[in-house]
C-alpha cells in the first residue's frame, strides 16, 4: 500500500526532486530520475515499464484523477497538499495535480538500438527541448521506429520535453550515439542516410528512391545553424520539403513530423 503523506514542510530532503534540484542533477544523482508530469503521461510511463520513486499530487486528487496511478505505483510515499502549498513548494500550479519522480532506464547501445529498425530519426546537437518534444510525438505517429541523439542534444527525458511530447519518448526506442562519426556507423549496419539540408543539390522529400530504400535515417539539426557541413557531405541523399510564397523552410518540429508522414512506413 502506498504512505500517504501530507506536507507541511517544504524543505524536507525527500521533496528536493520536485523543488530546486535541476533536471541535470536528477540524471546524475545515485539513482538516476527524471520528474513525469501529468496523470496521462505518469499512466503512459508506468505502462512502459517506468519504476516510479515517489508521487506528489494535491490533496484532492487522490481519491480522484491519480487514484488509479497510486494504485499501479504500489508501496511508495505519496505526498501530499493544498494547491497553494505545492504551488509554493514548485514554483509552479501542477501540471493537472500530479508529479511523479521515476528512475531511468539504461540506454541500449545505438547498434542495438538499430538493428531492429527500419526508419529512425536522428537529432544532431539539438538543444531545444520543445522541438525533441515535438519530433518524438511525430516521429511515434507516423510510422518511425526509433530516435537517435548525438551527444551535444538535449535529453529527451527533462520535463518539457516529456510534456510536449505527450509521453511519447516512454513509448518510442532511444539513446545517444557515442562514436562522433554515427553517419559512417548508420551505413556500417544498412541505412541510407538523408540529410534535411538547405542546398542547390537536394532531391524532393518524395523522390520515389527515398520510399525504396528498405532502410533509411532522415537527419534533422538545430534551427539556426542547421546540420554540419560535414555532415551532409556524408550522406547519401540531401532532402529539401517543397515551399511556396518565397518561404524558404519550416522549424525543426514542423519539418520533421512533414518528413516522417512521407517517409514513415504507414500500416
Amino acid at each position: 500500500m502506498p504512505e500517504i503523506i501530507e506536507i507541511n514542510d517544504i524543505t524536507i530532503p525527500e521533496l528536493k526532486p520536485y523543488t530546486d534540484t535541476s533536471e541535470l542533477e536528477l540524471k546524475n544523482s545515485e539513482i538516476p530520475m527524471f520528474i513525469a508530469e501529468s496523470p496521462k503521461v505518469i499512466r503512459t510511463a508506468i505502462g512502459a515499464g517506468y519504476e516510479p520513486i515517489s508521487l506528489l499530487t494535491e490533496r484532492k486528487y487522490i481519491e480522484g484523477q491519480a487514484k488509479d496511478i497510486i494504485e499501479k505505483c504500489g508501496n511508495i510515499p505519496v505526498y501530499t497538499a493544498s494547491s497553494q502549498l505545492l504551488t509554493a513548494l514548485t514554483g509552479y500550479k501542477l501540471t493537472q495535480g500530479v508529479l511523479c519522480a521515476m528512475k531511468r532506464k539504461k540506454l541500449p547501445d545505438a547498434d542495438e538500438l538499430l538493428s531492429g529498425c527500419e526508419r529512425v530519426a536522428v537529432l544532431e546537437d539539438v538543444m531545444n527541448q520543445t522541438n525533441i518534444g515535438a519530433v518524438f510525438r511525430s516521429a511515434a505517429a507516423l510510422g518511425f521506429d526509433a530516435v537517435l541523439l548525438t551527444p551535444s542534444a538535449s535529453d529527451p527525458l527533462y520535463r518539457r520535453s516529456v510534456r510536449v511530447s505527450m509521453g511519447t519518448v516512454f513509448q518510442l526506442p532511444w539513446t545517444y550515439f557515442s562514436d562522433a562519426d554515427y553517419i559512417s556507423q548508420l551505413k556500417k549496419v544498412g541505412f541510407a542516410t538523408a540529410a534535411m539540408a538547405l542546398r542547390k543539390d537536394t532531391v524532393k522529400i518524395n523522390d520515389p528512391r527515398l520510399m525504396s530504400e528498405k532502410r533509411l535515417a532522415v537527419i534533422l539539426g538545430t534551427e539556426g545553424e542547421g546540420l554540419k557541413e560535414s555532415t551532409i557531405d556524408a550522406c547519401d541523399y540531401m532532402i529539401k520539403i517543397p515551399m511556396s510564397h518565397g518561404v524558404d523552410s519550416l522549424n525543426v518540429a514542423a519539418a520533421s513530423a512533414v518528413a516522417f508522414w512521407q517517409l514513415g512506413r504507414h500500416e
